[in-house]
């Protein structure tokens, strides 16, 4: 059992955590194999997605997730709600946990939001990414994506590429993996890099071959121009000839490679369309995860909750 009342990000998770967060996903993703979508985990909970920015992938496998473990769920459009009136979020924290919600889902432009939010909040807080800090989920269901196909996280070798200074899935990544004992390497141009990153166990590259050599996992990074000012690298055709991942440099990393992306992928830039859609390519499997991810950190937290009341 998660002995916390939030999931906010993985720096401060332990394996023992992982490992049960991302067992009880393996067996939630054997249920949706087998068909069942009615589990009766979350029934008479009320899970409501507050979102301050947009998103497909991460919403709706947040709303699934919830309603297949047999919660109600309450979609927000910052836009649409009292945020756009100049509500602050602690008061809105406030209004829903008056409104006995169990869980708050949240995505939020700003890095520390959903700390923010979970220190008045009683109910049990879930990042669904925080500015360019963290998505802790994100590199849960990549965890578990790796876990399925190699059998282990420890030893792997995962170099992960691209827009690395505006990533909150490539920070997560780094502290989910390095806690499981796996090695990430990291390749960017130097203007996508954050300061000090190495200092988090990240191992810095200086070519896209130092990344790639024997690499059991490549991951690319999409290039989130909407956090970036110009001028970070010159066009998005160099970028993809020389930080793109294509068959050639593919060549470096292990046989069994198995190729990642968190999506959106802009094709032809952070991967080659044949790589996106290559037999190797886990993106798909990917999504999949993303729901039994979700499922079993919404089940270890409600226990836990259970255990506390």
């Amino acid at each position: 059992m998660l002995k916390r009342k939030d999931l906010i990000g993985l720096i401060d998770v332990n394996a023992e955590e992982l490992t049960e967060i991302l067992d009880t996903a393996a067996d939630m993703k054997r249920h949706l194999r087998d068909g069942d979508k009615q589990l009766p985990y979350l029934r008479g909970k009320t899970v409501t997605i507050l979102f301050y920015e947009n998103s497909t992938r991460t919403r709706t496998s947040f709303e699934l997730a919830s309603k297949y473990l047999g919660a109600t769920v309450i979609n927000i459009a910052a836009g649409s709600s009292s945020v756009a009136k100049g509500e602050t979020l602690v008061d809105t924290g406030k209004t829903l946990d008056a409104q006995l919600n169990d869980f708050l889902i949240m995505r939020h432009p700003m890095g520390g939001a959903p700390y923010l939010l979970a220190k008045v909040a009683k109910a049990g807080v879930l990042n669904a990414g925080d500015g360019m800090n963290e998505h802790p989920t994100q590199a849960l269901l990549d965890m578990l994506t790796m876990r399925e196909h190699f059998g282990r996280l420890e030893g792997l070798k995962v170099a992960i590429v691209g827009d690395i200074k505006h990533s909150r899935v490539a920070k997560s990544n780094l502290f989910g993996l390095t806690t499981m004992g796996a090695e990430v390497r990291m390749f960017a141009p130097e203007t996508l890099i954050p300061k000090g990153i190495d200092k988090l166990g990240a191992k810095l590259c200086s070519s896209k071959q130092e990344a790639l050599d024997g690499a059991d996992v490549v991951m690319g990074l999409r290039i989130q121009l909407e956090r970036q000012q110009a001028g970070n690298f010159p066009s998005l055709n160099e970028y993809a000839e020389f930080y793109g991942v294509d068959g050639k440099s593919l060549q470096y990393a292990n046989p069994n490679a198995i190729i990642m992306h968190p999506g959106p992928v802009n094709r032809g830039v952070e991967l080659t369309g044949k790589e996106i859609d290559h037999e190797k390519s886990r993106i798909e499997e990917q999504v999949f995860s993303g729901i039994a991810v979700r499922m079993a950190v919404l089940k270890l937290l409600n226990d836990y909750r259970n255990h506390q009341a």
